[in-house]
């Protein structure tokens, strides 16, 4: 029936974990528990063991850092179940019918089923506005507005697959460099046709970033983006960012944005990095950046 998979780093996943066992086993189905830990050599994972003791339920940490694509294949590849439910490890779950609301959605013609994410409706720590304003307004979607563009609307840190599918795409681990994973993924989704359903059962995204990590972590995706779009792995025109820079190519204009971002960034950075930053100039930074970059 269900595998539920929680990959993790250096994070305490027990109380998750006690949460999901806990909500399976109402719903009397067969289903199985797996977090792997990402070789953090973490004292968190002390808590993490506790996850041995709970019903059908094994907690790894590995020895060797496989990254974050190749922990989510390895999850797979130890789970035994026709369904995977992927569930990042710092979600919070808000809804005792969590996992009632995935299986009453399945059926033969569905492949994929993506519950969506919120995040907390007030932060007060200044320093993590930029990456929690971020997901209110960009990330935070209902199924409905999902709906309406199903692979491009389409995360993994809260997704229900069928293993068959998985399995037929995998996370790509040719690829080493941060950030897009879900981009890519939902792009080889969009390619091989499955059948993706949204609905309205979203975790809620708990170890919010701070600033400066979000743009660090955000640049780094930019430079991964830019990568599989000059290696042929993705096509521009599935990518918001990398259609909206063709175009700028197209009019010649990514010499002036280029040089206008690296004229402004130390200014840009400060701002985002302000208590109250500005998606707009986040998304100049973003597109300044990316018409930065060499090929």
């Amino acid at each position: 029936m269900l595998s539920i998979l929680i990959p993790t780093y250096n994070y305490n996943v027990y109380p998750l974990a006690k949460q999901l066992v806990q909500q399976a086993t109402l719903l009397n189905i067969d289903f199985e528990f797996i977090c792997i830990d990402d070789a953090s050599s973490s004292p968190l994972n002390m808590e993490n063991e506790k996850i041995n003791s709970l019903k059908n339920s094994k907690f790894i940490a590995q020895k060797q850092n496989a990254g974050y694509r190749g922990n989510r294949n390895n999850l797979v590849k130890k789970s035994k179940y026709e369904y995977l439910l992927f569930i990042d490890g710092d979600s919070i779950i808000n809804n005792k019918n969590f996992l009632f609301n995935y299986i009453s959605n399945l059926d033969n013609y569905v492949d994929i089923i993506y519950g969506g994410r919120t995040h907390p409706i007030n932060i007060d720590d200044a320093n993590k506005k930029l990456r929690w304003k971020y997901g209110k307004q960009i990330e935070d979607k209902t199924a409905m507005v999902r709906n309406k563009n199903i692979y491009k609307s389409l995360m993994f840190n809260n997704t229900l697959i069928r293993k068959e599918c998985f399995n037929s795409i995998k996370f790509d681990t040719s690829v080493t460099k941060y950030g897009h994973d879900d981009t890519l993924f939902a792009y080889q989704v969009s390619k091989s046709n499955l059948k993706v359903k949204h609905i309205d059962n979203p975790v809620e995204h708990g170890d919010i970033d701070l600033n400066i990590t979000f743009i660090k972590k955000t640049e780094e995706g930019i430079i991964n983006i830019f990568d599989l779009y000059q290696s042929n792995k993705i096509d521009y025109k599935f990518v918001k960012i990398l259609n909206f820079y063709t175009n700028l190519k197209k009019i010649k204009i990514n010499y002036f944005v280029s040089f206008l971002f690296k004229f402004t960034k130390p200014v840009l950075t400060k701002q985002l990095e302000s208590s109250n930053p500005s998606l707009i100039l986040f998304n100049f930074y973003k597109i300044g950046l990316l018409c930065s970059l060499k090929k």
